[in-house]
């Protein structure tokens, strides 16, 4: 791909998120040229999935602030590949509150001189991990 002209990137839609991947002179140009080209999109969705792709391998070879600058971020939020993103990003910050407040709980249930049996059943942690709460208190 990196020994393949610009222009065979940039003359087709599906084609221009990669080619800042290109033979080109300048990465820099080229994605700007690829935004310019990305506006004469008329589907709004295809728009913003070519954005969010195009922002995606440009982070291969620029950095973000450039990327930033060049394409068009609002774009980029419609776009189905960032909704994902954000999305997994959610679960995993869901995921490890609930897992600091079971932890905090633990510890507070510890010093009340709960067992670590019930500690175990009310927190959903294992064994292992109340223990290790008790020998660090």
């Amino acid at each position: 791909m990196w020994e393949q002209p610009t222009d065979l990137f940039l003359s087709t839609p599906g084609l221009l998120p990669f080619a800042v991947l290109s033979d080109t002179s300048s990465q820099d140009s080229t994605l700007q040229a690829v935004a310019a080209q990305i506006d004469s999109i008329i589907d709004r969705k295809t728009q913003n999935n070519v954005t969010a792709s195009a922002a995606i391998l440009a982070g291969l070879v620029l950095k973000e602030d450039v990327i930033q600058r060049l394409l068009r971020r609002d774009m980029m939020r419609e776009s189905a590949i960032y909704q994902s993103i954000i999305q997994e990003g959610r679960e995993e910050g869901r995921q490890e509150g609930a897992s600091e407040t079971a932890l905090k709980i633990a510890v507070n249930m510890l010093k009340k001189g709960v067992s670590a049996e019930s500690v175990v059943e009310f927190t959903g942690l294992t064994l292992e991990q109340v223990q290790q709460l008790q020998t660090q208190q």
